[in-house]
């Protein structure tokens, strides 16, 4: 073996792919795009962004932070770029998604030790090593391969992406900037709801048309991201309690807290456009227009892109992964991103640096690596190689998957808080102690030439 071949050019493969190149691994990049295109993406850039721009919390203490913490310690493309072409978004990271992937593509295709080739592979190599990253969006031939690799039925849920409105279409003398509990300054635009308001808009929206999904399949849904209007289905507050949530807001023309609100994120460094945050849905698109006009703010809304649904792929991971996400049959194939049971971004660029990472080291005749318990991206990995039940789900990073801490530390850190920053701080030291280690193991692990 004398390469790493990657499939799928998304968050996980390129940080793959980046990671494994940076130990001076020959590397091999399959993106189907544009050969064959997805039903949900749009271009032919490497680590596109298909739903929200935002790449979660970044507020420190935060789980998602501690990821993302992680990964910028350990040199991740996708967290440097994310970095370079952040734009305001409160507490969170978001990127211009355009810029974002324009950037990822030209380091990818500078690496010397990647190439890039834009096919569909739909048979995983016998003589390389192989990290399949192809994403819950792999083609069908692709998914039959997998499966027989995996010997298991294809597990799928359903997921949406939010619509993205023109900025100079917003009515700023109702919809008002802010950030909720003032977290970011004025990054938010705040669409707000009276009473009456709101119950027209929930009533328009339980009753609009959906797209059909496929026939013949049971409809399974991502709990984190459900339609709006499935949402709505579950009562008439839900929404309230949801993504329309108003707390930590406070409308300036009437100095109080609105009935609901939607918030709207930018979506570029230009800011001619902004994303309706949470607003995924499988409506219609003329029924998009018409409800999501009775939005105070956005009566004349121009649309650049309607709510949409895809359906995404994923293996039952714990029955095949090991932690250092190598298959247990087939050690010389690894899994990440997405199509593992992780979601999320971040997530995905973690199963990916790990699968890199380790991909580099057996292709050295080196030692694997497992991730340290007590961080994020161990706790990822735990999740996908362990996890004991029989209704496998992907999961996004969350203290429920870190290591509780020891009672007697339980004990002297008694509130919720100061528990989650105490577990935040050793989970990185733990983190730097073992990359000390492991990037002072041998660098770089594979000769180049």
């Amino acid at each position: 073996m004398t390469e790493v071949v990657v499939i799928g050019g998304g968050f996980a493969g390129v940080e793959a792919a980046w990671q494994a190149a940076q130990a001076g691994a020959r590397v091999c990049l399959y993106e189907m795009r544009p050969v064959k295109q997805t039903p949900a993406h749009r271009t032919d850039k490497l680590a596109e962004i298909v739903c929200s721009n935002s790449l979660k919390s970044d507020e420190p203490g935060t789980a998602p932070y501690l990821l993302k913490e992680e990964l910028r310690r350990a040199r991740s493309l996708v967290l440097e770029v994310a970095k370079e072409t952040r734009v305001p978004a409160g507490a969170a990271l978001a990127v211009d998604r355009q810029r974002f992937a324009e950037l990822i593509t030209a380091r990818i295709e500078a690496q010397p030790n990647i190439t890039v080739v834009r096919e569909e592979l739909t048979r995983v190599p016998a003589d390389a090593i192989t990290i399949i990253a192809a994403g819950p969006l792999c083609s069908d031939a692709l998914a039959e391969e997998i499966m027989r690799l995996t010997g298991d039925d294809q597990l799928y849920f359903y997921d949406a992406i939010a619509p993205i409105v023109v900025a100079d279409s917003i009515d700023t003398s109702i919809a008002f900037r802010a950030a909720r509990y003032d977290k970011g300054g004025d990054d938010y635009l705040n669409c707000p709801f009276d009473e009456e308001q709101y119950r027209r808009f929930y009533e328009a929206l339980t009753a609009a048309q959906s797209v059909p999904l496929q026939r013949f399949e049971e409809t399974r849904w991502f709990e984190a991201c459900l339609p709006i209007e499935e949402l709505a289905r579950r009562g008439y507050d839900t929404l309230r309690f949801g993504p329309m949530k108003p707390v930590g807001l406070v409308d300036p023309r009437t100095g109080r807290e609105p009935f609901a609100a939607v918030q709207l994120r930018q979506e570029n460094l230009l800011a001619d456009a902004y994303n309706m945050v949470g607003f995924q849905n499988h409506l219609r698109y003329g029924e998009q227009a018409r409800v999501l006009r009775l939005i105070p703010g956005l009566e004349r809304a121009e649309f650049l892109q309607y709510g949409q649904i895809h359906r995404n792929t994923y293996i039952r991971a714990p029955r095949v992964l090991a932690p250092t996400m190598q298959m247990r049959a087939r050690p010389a194939v690894f899994f990440a991103g997405q199509i593992s049971g992780v979601e999320g971004y971040v997530e995905s660029v973690a199963t990916g640096w790990l699968a890199g990472v380790n991909a580099a080291r057996l292709l050295a005749g080196r030692e694997l690596v497992t991730a340290p318990s007590r961080t994020a991206t161990g706790a990822l990995a735990r999740y996908v190689s362990q996890a004991e039940t029989d209704n496998y789900q992907p999961v996004n990073i969350t203290f429920a998957l870190l290591e509780p801490l020891a009672e007697q530390e339980r004990k002297r850190f008694r509130r919720k808080r100061e528990r989650h920053e105490r577990q935040v701080a050793l989970a990185l030291q733990e983190w730097d102690d073992w990359l000390h280690t492991i990037q002072h193991d041998t660098a770089p692990l594979v000769a180049n030439g």
